[in-house]
């Protein structure tokens, strides 16, 4: 295994060395384009952020980011009938996104600052490199590469990605006040690097300011919160006790936090993948905690629709002692085996007493078991008298509530006397209607 992993490391720097993302074709025609009727000397445009990070550090890279001296209405200009399709994502920001064969390009315009309030700066374009990276939250986020390949460095943020540091540029508590926002992207970029430790005049800056960020955006936090949850070492916050202790006093809906010491030995990979379940991690008890932070971040329907199912089923966990046991099946059928999957490894990040062993015996019980398909419906029913469409939701229903009762066995004898009940019922209600 540890031979195949160097294996694959070694693969990914060749392709890096001799397919760099950089020399793609779609990058190419964008810097032709970008680069039209100007000096070849000049720097017109450099990646900036997210990709020059991910490219140093031989990761996967999905977003790319480009910082021009263009303004948004010369570039809308330059791309006007080519290939690329012009989205006005932030004009207002000095931002397009670009378009070309499903790759997406997010192009902005060198600024500088002017004016900031903790919320919103104002800012000015300019053609200053320089400038540009001083507005910048963290060194390295403010490292530049040509199309080339060459690095432009002035915050020193190579050296900073080199050693796992968190540093912002310039005064911490300036840059804090500057947008309170970097108080979270802080967190992110120190689980996404590892930190067990964190300068100490950063978090005194954080702590100054942690009343900023109630005046943020509530969908600009829970956007920063799924990024952390894609993906990052949620393990970090056991062990930098200062960083945890910051998360803890902006987001005391997490109560949660102790189950990490499980959940940083993850037994399914693609769960750390998944957002939502890590919400409900850390939000999901025996109690309706998750409804507030519902309610108090506007949530999407799929994150709240995905805590109220582990809550539902979590409570009936709790509260009965068969129901991995003789109710399992009748379980399985309700919820579906994917999601009982799910729940089970919930189970096994909130309990303590819940082992890997018991996880894995129950893993294997539900991928054995086998449901039959419901044997009723409503072509039978009418077949017995029952035309009303209602009626025969009504009787489905009842059907199927004896069917799971009785083991999913119901016998066509007892079928029968459900459904003579409720044809029954249906004489009797008309009865009553020619009455009134």
């Amino acid at each position: 295994m540890e031979q195949l992993s160097k294996n694959i490391s070694l693969i990914s720097k060749l392709k890096k060395y001799f397919f760099p993302f950089y020399k793609s074709k779609e990058i190419k025609a964008l810097f032709n384009i970008l680069e039209k009727n100007t000096d070849r000397n000049s720097k017109v445009a450099m990646f900036v952020g997210g990709c020059v990070r991910k490219f140093l550090d031989d990761e996967f890279i999905d977003d790319i980011d480009i910082a021009t001296v263009f303004s948004p209405e010369q570039l809308k200009d330059k791309f006007k009938d080519t290939s690329f399709k012009v989205i006005e994502t932030g004009l207002e920001h000095g931002s397009i996104t670009l378009i070309y064969n499903d790759q997406k390009f997010e192009i902005t315009t060198l600024r500088k600052d002017i004016e900031t309030d903790g919320r919103h700066a104002e800012v000015e374009f300019t053609d200053d490199w320089q400038k540009d990276s001083e507005r910048r939250d963290f060194s390295i986020n403010a490292i530049y590469m040509d199309k080339k390949g060459k690095i432009f460095d002035p915050q020193n943020g190579v050296e900073d990605l080199r050693n796992k540091r968190i540093k912002f540029i310039g005064d911490p508590l300036k840059r804090i006040e500057e947008d309170y926002l970097r108080i979270i992207r802080f967190i992110r970029f120190s689980l996404k690097y590892k930190n067990l430790a964190s300068d100490l005049n950063i978090l005194k800056a954080i702590k100054l300011n942690l009343n900023g960020i109630k005046h943020l955006s509530k969908e600009r936090i829970l956007n920063e919160l799924y990024k952390i949850f894609l993906d990052h070492d949620l393990s970090i916050l056991k062990k930098n006790v200062e960083l945890r202790n910051i998360f803890q006093l902006i987001f005391p809906e997490f109560r949660y936090l102790e189950r990490l010491e499980k959940f940083k030995n993850l037994v399914d990979k693609n769960l750390s993948k998944n957002p939502e379940f890590v919400f409900s991690i850390l939000l999901v008890g025996e109690d309706d905690n998750h409804e507030y932070f519902c309610h108090k971040y506007k949530t999407s329907n799929k994150l709240k629709n995905k805590l109220n199912f582990f809550s539902k089923y979590y409570k009936l966990f709790k509260e009965n002692k068969n129901f991995l046991k003789k109710d399992l099946k009748k379980n399985i059928y309700q919820i579906g085996k994917d999601n009982f999957r799910g729940l089970l490894y919930f189970i096994y990040y909130s309990e303590k007493n819940f082992s890997k062993k018991a996880l894995d015996k129950n893993i294997d019980l539900v991928n054995s078991v086998k449901i039959p398909n419901f044997p009723f419906n409503g072509d039978i029913l009418m077949k017995k008298g029952i035309t009303d469409g209602k009626k025969i939701g009504y009787a489905l229903a009842e059907l199927e509530k004896e069917w799971i009762e009785k083991d999913f066995n119901l016998k066509d004898q007892e079928a029968s006397v459900i459904v003579d009940k409720i044809k029954k019922l249906e004489k009797t209600l008309n009865y009553m209607t020619i009455l009134l």
